[in-house]
């Protein structure tokens, strides 16, 4: 069985690689075979990192990459107008596009789970307002692509009816 905290390192070592192959223009392949070998449950200067499940990792990784084609409109509806996500910078825009990927084609993951996920991974790169900016572009899309999971805005059970 796989502990929740080997899920959370898998989501951080997928945004991690996905910053680096944005940046540096690193393959899905050698990105994913890279982190595997020298990265995930290893220390680096003096930096521990997580033991992830790695076919979670692989999953995320190679999805995100896959459907990003359809996953960057979604975000950039929900983003402000005047900042699309071409405009964000990298570590947010991994983050956003990994956790558009689990809520667009994950629907095995609860949408408060990921939500909850990426807003933490927020906090560990930022100490503005950026998670407060993951928290809401990532709701958004929740409600865009899980139409009845979340609760409406009042608070209420999206699947409630009224008498």
């Amino acid at each position: 069985m796989t502990k929740p905290s080997e899920r959370s390192a898998a989501r951080l070592a997928a945004v991690q690689a996905l910053y680096q192959m944005d940046v540096a223009g690193k393959g899905v392949t050698d990105a994913m075979a890279e982190f595997e070998a020298f990265w995930m449950g290893r220390e680096v200067e003096g930096v521990s990192f997580k033991q992830a499940e790695n076919a979670f990792f692989r999953q995320l990784l190679i999805g995100t990459v896959e459907h990003q084609r359809e996953i960057d409109p979604t975000l950039d509806r929900a983003l402000a107008s005047g900042w699309p996500l071409a405009r964000i910078e990298a570590v947010l825009r991994a983050i956003l596009r990994a956790g558009g990927y689990e809520l667009g084609f994950r629907k095995d993951v609860p949408a408060r789970v990921v939500i909850s996920e990426y807003v933490d991974i927020a906090h560990s790169f930022y100490s503005g307002d950026e998670p407060g900016l993951v928290n809401g572009v990532l709701d958004s899309v929740a409600r865009e692509v899980r139409k009845g999971e979340l609760p409406d805005r009042t608070g209420r059970s999206a699947s409630r009816t009224e008498a």
